[in-house]
């Protein structure tokens, strides 16, 4: 580890010193690239709080972007500058793993000046404008295609008025009382680690703060800081359901966002030197990956029955419910799981000005079978982060696929999900066959 983390310094100390454009005649190199990637994307952040979701590279690139705010229309010079020098190496010597280096900068880049056309005012579709910041174009069903599972889970909730008034009465029996919500996420947070330590190796001296928060438009959010460390929020300005501890524990923690930044920094950024994993636009390709994977976490660390068995054995007795309705509440959220799709057709009529907010609201209300404040809640997701809201379900979707097509067995499934998280991987990489990158 000494070693590494010399070389790393050395690497590091070079990047400092060398200038941090390159001249008209200057031939990129990989290191180089990552560099001046580093540097717009820190600049980029500049003008949009929030684009850098996580940094913790060098301190004094972050102090020259606060330093001198770079014009829009320069960064977005600088950025396609950049890919196309990016594009002029030659990925025939280069090693399968370098090949993917390459490839991941390249896609970060064309998300980058996506965003910077927004943030001058572009308006863009919203297929556009998820192939330009996640390089994915989704195929999404009308909403009609789930009225059958309405029907069905309707049919399952005797009583009378809107389905998504039942369903919502049947989930409130299970929010969590807040005395002992910080115990039911500490214990649902310690299995998914559990359960994802035995597949991947993490660093010894990894850890997390929790806590809860209010005024937020997302559930749960991980705030990585770097040398293994992260910050998990939960949002508790609505009740949280029973159902949420596992799906958090796993999306944010293990095998989640926490994992996945942290292998980046251990494997690339620390192991290699790569500094293009010391910094995370929201905006970008990444995001997919991030959210797919983390998504696809949860399924993967609790496997059939195993959900079932935690929750009802552990979590249920930790909040003070009854655990005899445990398998009808799993059965009830499994069923609703299959109208996750029509979340991402509504964002999309309701991005491209085909319906208003509140009929967004309404839509989200039937389809998604939320109250009227959970609702709202997710609209107002929508409206802040826009298409981002792809990653979630489309993400799920391709991660799912490309970690099934590496075997039946739990340890084929936990090896290409740990390619995923160590490895620079971008979205068509997941519709490819799940193999390693060598050297």
């Amino acid at each position: 580890m000494a070693i590494r983390l010399l070389a790393l310094s050395l690497t590091l100390l070079a990047a400092c010193s060398s200038s941090q454009r390159l001249t008209a005649d200057q031939p990129a190199t990989l290191d180089a690239a990552a560099e001046q990637y580093v540097r717009l994307t820190l600049s980029i952040g500049e003008h949009e709080p929030g684009y850098v979701d996580a940094y913790y590279g060098p301190a004094e690139w972050a102090d020259e972007a606060k330093s001198v705010k770079r014009p829009l229309a320069e960064l977005r010079a600088a950025v396609i500058d950049l890919d196309r020098r990016l594009h002029r190496i030659d990925t025939v010597s280069l090693s399968a793993m370098e090949a993917k280096r390459k490839a991941f900068l390249s896609a970060q880049l064309a998300a980058a000046r996506t965003r910077l056309d927004m943030l001058a005012g572009a308006k863009l579709s919203f297929d556009d404008e998820a192939e330009g910041l996640f390089a994915v174009r989704p195929e999404l069903k009308p909403l009609s295609a789930y009225d059958p599972i309405l029907a069905e889970i309707d049919a399952r909730l005797a009583g009378t008025g809107p389905l998504w008034k039942r369903f919502d009465q049947r989930s409130s029996r299970t929010a969590i009382p807040s005395a002992r919500l910080d115990g039911v996420m500490r214990a649902s947070i310690d299995e998914c680690r559990r359960r994802t330590v035995r597949h991947i190796a993490l660093p010894h001296d990894e850890r997390f703060t929790l806590e809860f928060v209010t005024q937020q438009s997302w559930s749960g959010y991980n705030w990585y800081k770097g040398n293994a460390t992260s910050l998990i929020q939960i949002n508790t300005d609505l009740p949280v359901l029973i159902s949420r501890a596992v799906d958090l524990g796993c999306h944010e923690g293990y095998p989640g966002h926490h994992v996945l930044n942290m292998l980046l920094e251990q494997r690339l950024y620390k192991g290699r030197g790569w500094v293009e994993f010391s910094v995370y636009p929201l905006y970008s390709p990444q995001s997919l990956l991030a959210e797919g994977s983390a998504n696809y976490g949860i399924e993967l660390a609790f496997p059939g029955e195993d959900r079932l068995a935690f929750e009802a054995g552990t979590l249920y007795p930790l909040a003070g419910l009854d655990p005899a309705t445990a398998a009808q509440d799993i059965e009830l959220l499994q069923m609703r799981n299959k109208l996750s799709g029509a979340r991402l057709t509504i964002a999309k009529d309701y991005l491209d000005g085909r319906i208003t907010r509140d009929e967004a609201v309404k839509l989200t209300q039937k389809y998604q079978l939320l109250s009227p404040e959970r609702a709202e809640q997710s609209i107002d997701f929508t409206g802040k982060y826009r298409t981002y809201v792809v990653n979630y379900g489309w993400g799920l979707d391709l991660v799912r696929r490309f970690v099934s097509s590496a075997g039946a067995s739990p340890t084929d499934r936990w090896a290409a999900m740990e390619r995923i998280l160590s490895e620079p991987t971008i979205p068509s990489d997941l519709v490819q066959p799940s193999t390693s990158a060598t050297k």
